[in-house]
């Protein structure tokens, strides 16, 4: 009897598929979908394409079963910084490590910067210097990353930019280079699923677990402008790989993420809008960075608006806005026609602006004087020209901002604790009414703030400005689950099986 009974459950245990069994089956099953799109297969293709298949491509390639789409969203740790250095250039001995928070290792780091140049002709009419910009890369990446030897093509190590960094220019278009491209590999500039599809269907190529990344040792200025981005994987010391890095005169934009996830980075596109002399120069507009992080679209604005404390100002401050969000146009880069990427900001699912918004304090300057000396910050704010612009409705509507319980960043003597009307003697073109010009806003569901702050880094006139938010990304499309076959059936009978369904639809 218990023989009988063990010979019986030996019998169903056969007929139940194991696990890799079933991954094979769903597999299959997808590529017959896939197949029927592109005008059917036949059997020979099929079993000839099977066994020239490892194992550990369906292994990979087939996921785990079941996943709900309330699954599917997953929080992320962002930071997001913005200063105004003045025209400042750094020096070796600048400690970044507080300012970037590295003790909290947030997913992404977003930092953007006004004035790394000094806003004369030269560099706004000529030809901008972009030596400090490759020197705040490699003092961000010697704080994330800490010090490595990544210079292996003639380009110094961050760490040894020491007490000055005068011994040689660091050139930008190498470090960036250096920070994207560690191993050789390259992000498409277009890896939607659709196009990952197609391509599977074409010629049965099941290397999945690296869908989206091609081997390219070639990399010009040109190409990462034209957006694709490469993956740092290859030293193991690495936490964060550059991801998209781009300057415009004095604004500079950089884009730092877990090497891990850059892998789920796609369609990254820059945008550049100048607002500055005559509504066409540099020195003054945003730099637009999109892409699509898994499936969710994101969209990173670093603006450097009109200046002045002059009645009347903050109007040229919200024509700034108005015009960036009317002018800036991301280029199609995605070959599926259905592509869902967004070719506006206001388009994508979330939105972080950060940067020197200029805007300023709608008081005189005796009253402002006794505000700041009583350290009344609320009644300060609610006379603040972006705070009152929001609320008629004038200037970014629907966009959120956290509560400010920090003091105005804006104007410092460099390396003081001043502002510049405390007590301080200084001609009246240099003297400025304390504001907070520099600021951190978002648009979109799924957006959590968790800490909105100055940081008290006296190397300008401004104080940089920190954010933290938890940003919800659909890791698969919403409402999609992924199921496996409990039929068990070998391969023969699925191709004679997809056979018949094929003759259902012609």
């Amino acid at each position: 009897m218990d023989n009988d009974f063990e010979d019986r459950q030996e019998e169903v245990t056969d007929k139940i598929p194991s696990t890799h069994q079933r991954k094979k089956q769903s597999f299959i099953w997808k590529v017959l979908t896939m197949k029927e799109r592109n005008g059917g297969t036949t059997e020979a293709d099929l079993i000839d394409s099977l066994e020239a298949l490892p194992d550990s491509s369906i292994e990979n390639c087939v996921s785990e079963p079941s996943m709900s789409s309330v699954e599917a969203i997953q929080n992320f740790r962002v930071f997001a910084a913005t200063w105004n250095v003045g025209g400042q250039c750094p020096n070796g001995n600048l400690d970044l490590s507080d300012f970037l928070q590295v003790q909290n290792e947030h997913d992404i780091y977003v930092l953007g910067f006004q004035e790394i140049v000094p806003l004369n002709a030269g560099n706004v009419l000529v030809l901008e210097d972009n030596e400090p910009a490759a020197k705040w890369l490699a003092l961000i990446n010697q704080s994330l990353n800490g010090s490595s030897d990544l210079y292996s093509k003639g380009v110094k190590s961050a760490a040894s930019f020491g007490s000055s960094l005068s011994f040689q220019k660091p050139s930008l278009k190498k470090i960036k280079k250096t920070f994207k491209k560690l191993n050789g590999k390259k992000l498409k500039s277009c890896n939607c699923v659709l196009e990952m599809e197609r391509k599977a269907a074409k010629d049965f190529c099941f290397r999945c677990q690296e869908p989206n990344l091609k081997t390219d040792d070639s990399s010009t200025e040109e190409d990462d402008d034209n957006f694709p981005v490469s993956v740092s994987l290859a030293a193991s010391q690495i936490k964060y790989s550059l991801v998209a890095c781009k300057q415009m005169v004095g604004i500079f934009v950089c884009i730092w993420m877990r090497k891990e996830l850059v892998q789920y980075v796609g369609h990254l596109r820059i945008c550049c809008t100048s607002r500055g002399i005559m509504g066409c120069l540099g020195n003054k507009g945003c730099i637009s960075v999109s892409m699509s992080f898994y499936q969710t679209s994101i969209c990173f604005i670093c603006s450097h608006l009109a200046s002045g404390e002059k009645e009347g100002d903050e109007l040229r401050r919200n024509l700034d806005v108005i015009e960036i969000l009317k002018n800036t146009q991301f280029p199609r880069i995605c070959k599926t026609p259905q592509s869902r990427m967004p070719d506006k900001i206001l388009d994508h699912d979330r939105i972080i602006w950060f940067g020197d918004l200029n805007y300023r304090i709608s008081l005189s300057y005796d009253d402002a004087k006794r505000l700041v000396e009583k350290r009344d910050w609320p009644a300060l704010f609610d006379k603040d020209q972006l705070k009152m612009e929001r609320e008629a409705g004038r200037v970014f509507k629907g966009w959120k901002e956290g509560k400010i319980y920090f003091a105005p960043t804006y104007k410092y003597p460099i390396n003081s604790d001043t502002y510049y009307l405390e007590n301080v003697k200084v001609s009246r073109n240099k003297r400025r009414t304390p504001a907070w010009c520099d600021r951190i806003l978002w648009r979109g569901s799924g957006i959590q703030q968790l800490s909105y702050v100055r940081k008290e880094l006296k190397f300008s006139d401004h104080r940089p400005v920190c954010a933290t938010f938890f940003v919800e990304v659909e890791v698969l499309f919403k409402g999609q689950k992924k199921k496996n076959s409990t039929f068990n059936f070998h391969i023969q009978d699925l191709v004679h099986t997809n056979s018949r369904r094929s003759s259902y639809y012609s």
